[in-house]
């Protein structure tokens, strides 16, 4: 008798295994209601999915997010990342996931994934690509030997936070969210071999289109008030048509109060209608030092947005990043945060628009001119000198290894 009930559990198991296997990997099936719908916001509901049920999301407001309390385990250490399937309603749209790390509120990683039409589409998203929103010590990449473990992750939440800047209503069902053992990612460096910008100049000589994505905050958003009239982004194209005679387009994604790597979750956005651009531009600092960040982790964060857009457009962008601009309000304050953009730059290989010193020169006497009424928004010829600055390094033929001058730079008046 014992023998027979050993031989039928073995029977037993055999015959299941792939089911087993599948299920100690599943983060949720979404066959039941594991999430907590926002109060007047939006709707969450069971609908038929791709295998059993999956919920749909509805929400047509800004900070709305649908709560779980799915936590993390030790066997999401083992996995690469994890995945889940996405069926849009028809309409094009992006939505996205946020994971809070060990109940802590101020640690948080946010992805952005696109929802299209109605067709299931699966997503699959390694750990060390999330991205941690905001700054400090505890804000470390998932998924790394030197990061922070994915089985302390302590909340998985559906929705987007205000930086999003805009917010359509959305209608989109996830089904089976599943660990994965294995993520296939780029592992190209895609450093340049020449000028870091050599090949957007070539392209302007030649007098090719060439495109131009503007990532930056409230200095290169043209909805903030004091750009309405002129940008800096308005100038640099009209400069570069002069000079040329090409047709440049730009494609401005900017948001006002809005930090780096806030803007960098966002990547995927402008991507999906410019897979590859001829540059990329940052222009950053100030709402980042406001939230905390300093010199090393800027360094870090400026270094893995240019890996990021690297990759993401398989080495087909040149990127520059622009100096952290002073202000009249702190002058020289946060002069910090333009040392690490120029040590990013050397570390890879970008091309560095050193708007610092070039306001630190303009403004040596009195910078209140190169400024609105704040003192900390650009005035016409501030928006002048950040144009003319990313124009010149586009003609440079820069050398990274080469060291750059400093400029001494006198007290705010």
């Amino acid at each position: 008798m014992f023998r027979i009930v050993v031989f039928a559990a073995m029977v037993f198991i055999a015959a299941f295994p792939p089911v087993m296997a599948q299920e100690a990997g599943v983060i949720a099936s979404m066959d039941e209601m594991r999430f907590a719908p926002p109060k007047e916001k939006g709707s969450a509901s069971l609908v038929d999915g791709r295998v059993g049920k999956a919920v749909r999301f509805e929400a047509d407001a800004p900070s709305t997010f649908f709560t779980s309390d799915i936590h993390g385990k030790p066997e999401w250490d083992r996995a690469q990342g994890f995945s889940f399937w996405v069926r849009g309603n028809g309409s094009d749209g992006f939505g996205g996931l946020e994971f809070i790390y060990d109940d802590d509120y101020a640690v948080r990683y946010d992805v952005c994934f696109p929802v299209k039409n109605g067709e299931w589409r699966k997503i699959s998203v390694a750990w060390q690509d999330l991205v941690p929103v905001l700054p400090g010590p505890a804000a470390k990449p998932l998924g790394t030997s030197r990061g922070n473990a994915a089985s302390k992750l302590s909340a998985v939440f559906v929705g987007k936070w205000w930086y999003w800047a805009l917010y359509p209503a959305l209608c989109f069902d996830i089904d089976e969210i599943r660990l994965e053992p294995t993520i296939e990612r780029d592992a190209n460096d895609y450093l340049p071999d020449g000028p870091p910008l050599g090949r957007v100049l070539a392209k302007l000589k030649a007098g090719k289109p060439i495109t131009i994505v503007t990532m930056g905050d409230s200095l290169t958003d043209k909805r903030h008030w004091a750009n309405r009239e002129v940008c800096w982004v308005d100038l640099l194209r009209q400069g570069l048509k002069d000079a040329y005679r090409s047709d440049v387009t730009i494609v401005n994604p900017a948001i006002g109060g809005t930090q780096l790597r806030q803007n960098v979750i966002l990547i995927p956005r402008w991507l999906a209608t410019v897979p590859e651009p001829d540059l990329v531009t940052f222009f950053f600092g100030g709402n980042d030092w406001d939230s905390g960040m300093r010199g090393a982790e800027f360094r870090r964060t400026c270094t893995d947005a240019v890996n990021r857009v690297r990759r993401a457009t398989r080495g087909k962008a040149d990127v520059l990043l622009i100096t952290t601009n002073p202000s009249a309000a702190r002058w020289g304050a946060i002069e910090e945060l333009a040392e690490a953009c120029r040590d990013a730059a050397k570390d890879r290989r970008a091309g560095l628009a050193d708007t610092d010193r070039a306001f630190v020169a303009a403004g040596r006497d009195n910078p209140n001119p190169l400024f609105v009424h704040d003192r900390v928004h650009l005035s016409k010829a501030g928006h002048a000198i950040v144009a003319e600055t990313v124009i010149k390094a586009i003609e440079q033929e820069q050398n990274p290894k080469e060291k750059a001058t400093v400029t001494k730079r006198s007290a705010a008046p």
